[in-house]
């Protein structure tokens, strides 16, 4: 009888095939984890222009974009333009972008048309827009800008119960939210110069109104705001 003799993996090449998938498995987790970095950092850039745009517009014309009471006649695309809206554009001038709820608004018109006055959490973008502080489609566009992880970024006063004007950004992961406020502010989700709120809380980013969240859940999304 004749016996055939079965090959198999020696430990050599089983080592060798462990080490291969341990690298692997290394290479995927290293570069989530880059891209996450990235992510970060680009909020945090984000933010920090934002900031400088909303100062350096303010420093030129003593009022908050958005709530520039002059500016439908401080600009000459609100004046001479195609479809001039004139004081269409302007704030209130009461010295706070927003009345505190805006960001739950469903005024997100791509562009103005005459007669149509819009929030001042919209103007923000448009008149710094009108300013050439940020970039886009002109003073018309009234758009929010895109943050890192698909959501809005938006600019208000008061958003929960901090009293200042703050930036929102929305539809930020609780893992990312829970790294940023490590990073940046006391590590508690209701306190400091960063607060953040659920995705779908009913008082959503209302002024006056504290965050219902306990803490950051790494499956929930939150809209985070900063301080500015």
């Amino acid at each position: 009888m004749q016996f055939t003799k079965q090959k198999g993996f020696t430990l050599v090449e089983i080592a060798i095939v462990l080490v291969i998938v341990g690298l692997l498995i290394g290479g995927v987790l290293k570069g989530q984890e880059m891209i996450t970095n990235a992510k970060l950092k680009r909020i945090e850039s984000d933010n920090a222009g934002i900031a400088a745009a909303m100062f350096s517009y303010q420093d030129r014309y003593l009022q908050l974009p958005g709530d520039d009471g002059d500016a439908g006649s401080r600009f000459d695309a609100y004046i001479l333009g195609a479809t001039p809206i004139g004081t269409d554009a302007n704030g209130s001038g009461d010295g706070t972008i927003g009345a505190g709820d805006d960001w739950d608004d469903v005024v997100l018109l791509a562009t103005w048309a005459p007669g149509v006055v819009g929030d001042e959490t919209s103007k923000f973008f448009a008149h710094l827009r009108a300013a050439s502080l940020i970039p886009g489609g002109g003073a018309t566009d009234v758009s929010r800008l895109n943050n890192a992880y698909g959501g809005l970024i938006a600019v208000q006063n008061g958003a929960l119960d901090i009293p200042a004007t703050v930036t929102i950004f929305s539809q930020i992961e609780g893992a990312v939210a829970r790294i940023l406020e490590t990073r940046l502010d006391d590590g508690d989700i209701a306190t400091g110069r960063m607060q953040s709120e659920e995705i779908g809380a009913i008082t959503g980013m209302d002024a006056g109104a504290p965050t219902t969240a306990a803490g950051y859940v790494e499956s929930d999304r939150y809209n985070v705001a900063f301080r500015l």
